[in-house]
């Protein structure tokens, strides 16, 4: 018995009519991203994992899809070092590679591989699959489409106040009512400083990310687990849980921080991009987020991350500064900032919310009815052509079938308009173009099906 088909858990497929809405996405990124001067690049699905690993921190390095080495991967492995090695060091010898986890160390690693290629400040996009060992759940996949724009070679806050502004324009243009929030990890370091815990920045970060989901008590449980102590927890929590507008929370901010260089230095930022936002004329808010940490080690400066407000799902964006990803790479100094948006689950978000405009759901405009005849099919290709040049998505069923079972695939496949070019509309150079959401039907002429579709479609 055959083995019914399958794919990995966390994957998915996309039918034709998924795919269109999903090129309505990248398409709307694309013309913003491009609307703002950021140009194309692509890299590998490879990478090699000395690119990869230690750039994410622990979590991420444990979410790394890694893949063994071609060939006789087991080559110089003894079975002495099944036993004795710890399964990292063992992996570490039969994988060379892995799946790319973000675009943007891969982007990193192309900067500095590129650097006598491209001129600073460099702005680039990238639309391309990242894959991680997560758990499959609802909006989070082990495969999933980023859509980044970063800017490198530029120290100016002028990058993170456009960043912003593509992030409003994207939204607004897909109908999503979004808040976009905003931190500083210097102020998450002047926080850890302050709480006697510099030296476990990485520890506070990650517990203070997770402030949404496990509450401020599951906080303070993790901080507490990670040897910090219960009297400087409890410091922490007026902090992380501090409300009222952002300029009053950039006040409190001050006092708090009065005597930290660092603490000073992030709410300078954060308060210089949120004034220059004033003068952008947003559609959506934009919120000072004191819990905000974005778990990653590489950011050093203004973080962004943005919710829906209509459609509970998590984040759906998300960026911010890094002073020295390249480093890594041996090219120190080079700063960046940079955003992404959550394809997937933009995709699940204007799926819920039903606003994918009528063009994005669908995939052929007009249909020709088959009947079969020499003449009628030789007039059917020279009106299917002429439509196509006017820029209407055409196509002619393949067989001469019953017009019941034509008109069905015109239906189940949610195409508006088919044209039906029987012996009278063959010898009177007619064509009878049926309206298939409002069931009505008239005979014209070519260039009057034409203007027709295409008013209908405008």
């Amino acid at each position: 018995m055959a083995t019914k088909p399958s794919i990995p858990k966390g994957t998915r497929d996309f039918m034709p009519q998924e795919m269109a809405k999903r090129n309505y996405i990248f398409n709307t990124i694309r013309e913003v991203y491009e609307l703002y001067g950021f140009r194309q690049i692509e890299t590998p699905a490879l990478e090699n994992l000395s690119t990869l690993m230690g750039k994410y921190g622990d979590e991420g390095d444990k979410l790394l899809f890694k893949i063994l080495n071609s060939g006789n991967f087991l080559n110089g492995v003894s079975q002495e070092d099944f036993n004795s090695e710890s399964v990292g060091k063992l992996a570490a010898r039969i994988c060379e590679k892995g799946l790319r986890y973000d675009l943007t160390v891969p982007f990193a690693r192309f900067v500095v591989q590129h650097r006598d290629d491209i001129k600073m400040p460099f702005r680039r996009y990238q639309i391309q699959p990242v894959w991680r060992a997560d758990r499959p759940q609802k909006g989070r996949y082990r495969e999933f489409y980023q859509c980044d724009a970063d800017v490198v070679g530029s120290d100016s806050l002028l990058n993170e106040v456009e960043l912003i502004e593509i992030i409003d324009e994207v939204f607004s243009r897909f109908g999503i009512r979004v808040d976009i929030n905003i931190n500083n990890r210097k102020i998450l370091a002047a926080i850890a400083e302050k709480i006697g815990a510099a030296d476990k920045i990485t520890a506070v970060t990650v517990a203070i990310d997770k402030l949404e989901k496990i509450g401020l008590e599951g906080v303070e449980k993790e901080l507490l687990d990670e040897g910090i102590s219960q009297e400087a927890v409890k410091d922490l929590e007026p902090i992380i849980a501090l409300s009222g507008s952002n300029e009053e929370k950039i006040a409190t901010m001050r006092k708090q921080f009065e005597n930290s260089e660092t603490g000073m230095k992030g709410i300078g930022e954060v308060e210089f991009v949120l004034g220059a936002l004033k003068n952008s004329s947003l559609k959506n808010s934009v919120t000072f987020n004191l819990s905000l940490a974005r778990g990653l080690n590489y950011y050093t400066g203004c973080i962004f991350e943005v919710k829906a407000l209509d459609y509970a799902i998590g984040s759906i964006t998300g960026g911010g500064r890094y002073d020295n990803l390249t480093g890594i790479f041996g090219m120190p100094g080079l700063s960046g900032v940079g955003i992404s948006f959550g394809a997937d689950r933009i995709y699940d978000v204007l799926n819920g919310l039903d606003l994918y405009p009528k063009e994005a759901k669908t995939g052929t405009q007009l249909l020709f009815v088959n009947f079969g005849g020499e003449k009628e099919t030789a007039q059917c290709l020279t009106l299917a052509a002429q439509a196509r040049r006017a820029g209407i998505r055409t196509e002619i069923y393949p067989d001469s079938a019953k017009m019941k079972k034509q008109m069905s695939y015109a239906a189940d496949n949610n195409i508006p308009f088919v044209a039906l070019i029987g012996e009278d509309e063959a010898k009177s150079g007619t064509v009878t173009l049926k309206n298939m959401e409002r069931h009505e039907q008239n005979t014209l002429t070519p260039e009057e099906m034409i203007s027709k579709i295409k008013e209908s479609l405008s």
